[in-house]
């Protein structure tokens, strides 16, 4: 048996920063991850589908070269090499947390791991080999996988993942995406870019259902524009698959046709054969239940990332695999904290946010001053070409608090972090208007539309 001061079940966003939070505390790791290190965010979400959204940018980029005065013939699309560039960096930045664990001395084991009580862990190998190790702390962080219901079950070729979607080996003519949060929105910009025709199916009022409905509503009117078919308010009862196409029941009654089609209705957590319940680890809905400093109900043993619900973001797992090794390790840490964390959606145009929506502030109580910038107002988004979109930001009327800031345009997922920092400070409307920012940038969209608030703005 072979011990150390923490054992990570996990390599994902979460287990890999935690490991190497801990190394830097002078904690003995190891680490057990069955698949590749990364998890999920690395090897199949987060980076290698960015890396198919900017071949997308690129091809848009190109295509419209004419309005900048550059003219491009005969554009080609190769699909194959486009799909293998974003499997290879994903292969890359894998190798790279290999390199960050000899760096660190962290030991890494490819298996899978299993409580066996709340100190030890069994690990097997894809071989079968079997390895016992003890540790004063466990870090649980499984992460999660694609959810389905019945009569939606996936297949891998004509009902498809997030997984099969990103590795496609023929663009499919035609995809219904059913589910339009981040991911099945990312995948709808991304294909329709190239062509495919693209039905969006959503159960709830509005695309990306989680953002300021100000935002939803730009976004869709923006989607239905590029030809896309948007469905809201609209459940499907099941699909059907025939012999090259699928068949598509709406529960109006109602039937589409297609190529293939992609689930995008959420994840459930990785919680099956860890030996939860042998150890006592509370769970709760499908997710291990923690406290703010991440302990579960075994205060040695802690959980991180998506296996303990949402937000299921990459950052907040790396936050809460920091907030969890400092306080096993006696820092005091402040506990996590929820309300301001920036969600982010990489279509085009970009969508962010962080704090509350309109509608949430109204409901909270807040007398609230609500200002709106478009981006076409600025310099900077007419010399580079991309007006789409507007700043929405939402202040306490009387302290002049930022409740929340909301984004839909170019670049949206950098600029959030002004608001993100400003909320963090508990920045005024004031202070906010009153910092220069520089011209031209977008950044000045987020003064323009804070001025807007305050019936100060200059350029609208």
């Amino acid at each position: 048996m072979r011990s150390y001061d923490l054992i990570v079940i996990g390599g994902g966003p979460g287990g890999y920063v935690a490991a190497i939070r801990a190394a830097q505390l002078g904690k003995k790791v190891v680490v057990i991850e069955s698949n590749h290190l990364g998890g999920i965010c690395l090897n199949w979400g987060c980076i290698p589908t960015k890396a198919l959204l900017k071949n997308a940018d690129v091809y848009n980029l190109v295509k419209n070269a004419g309005k900048y005065g550059i003219d491009v013939d005969n554009i080609q699309v190769n699909w194959t090499k486009m799909i293998k560039r974003s499997r290879d960096v994903a292969k890359r930045l894998s190798k790279g947390i290999e390199y960050l664990f000899k760096k660190n001395q962290i030991d890494y084991f490819a298996a899978k791991g299993k409580l066996l009580n709340c100190h030890q862990v069994l690990a097997i190998d894809s071989d079968g080999k079997q390895i016992e190790y003890k540790g004063e702390y466990i870090i649980i962080a499984t992460g999660a996988r694609a959810k389905y219901f019945p009569g939606l079950e996936i297949d891998g070729e004509k009902i498809i993942s997030y997984k099969e979607a990103m590795i496609q080996e023929k663009q499919p003519q035609s995809l219904v995406i059913i589910g339009a949060g981040a991911i099945g929105v990312e995948f709808a910009h991304f294909y329709n870019t190239f062509g495919t025709e693209v039905t969006l199916i959503e159960a709830l009022p509005n695309i990306l259902p989680s953002e300021d409905v100000d935002v939803s509503k730009e976004l869709e009117k923006i989607f239905k524009q590029r030809k896309m078919n948007i469905y809201t308010n609209t459940m499907v009862d099941r699909i059907e698959k025939q012999k090259t196409k699928i068949k598509i029941y709406i529960k109006n009654g109602e039937t589409i046709e297609a190529d293939k089609a992609l689930i995008a209705i959420g994840v459930k957590g990785n919680i099956e054969n860890l030996g939860l319940k042998e150890c006592g680890i509370n769970i709760k809905d499908g997710w291990i239940q923690v406290n703010h400093s991440m302990e579960t109900s075994q205060p040695n043993i802690y959980s991180i990332g998506d296996v303990v619900g949402p937000p299921w973001l990459a950052h907040v797992a790396s936050a809460e695999g920091i907030t969890a090794v400092e306080h096993l390790a006696g820092l005091n840490p402040k506990p996590m904290e929820y309300s301001n964390i920036p969600g982010c959606t990489y279509c085009h145009p970009e969508v962010a946010s962080v704090g509350l929506t309109e509608k949430d502030a109204q409901e909270a109580g807040y007398e609230i001053k609500v200002g709106n910038f478009p981006f076409r107002g600025l310099g900077k988004a007419m010399s580079v070409g991309d007006t789409d979109g507007f700043v929405k930001v939402i202040y306490d009327a009387k302290y002049g608090e930022m409740l929340g800031c909301h984004i839909i345009g170019a670049a949206a997922t950098n600029l959030i972090t002004e608001a993100v920092i400003a909320r963090n400070l508990e920045t005024t409307h004031q202070e906010v208007l009153k910092t220069i920012h520089p011209h031209p940038t977008l950044s000045e969209a987020i003064m323009e539309a804070t001025g807007d608030a305050l019936d100060e703005a200059i350029h609208i």
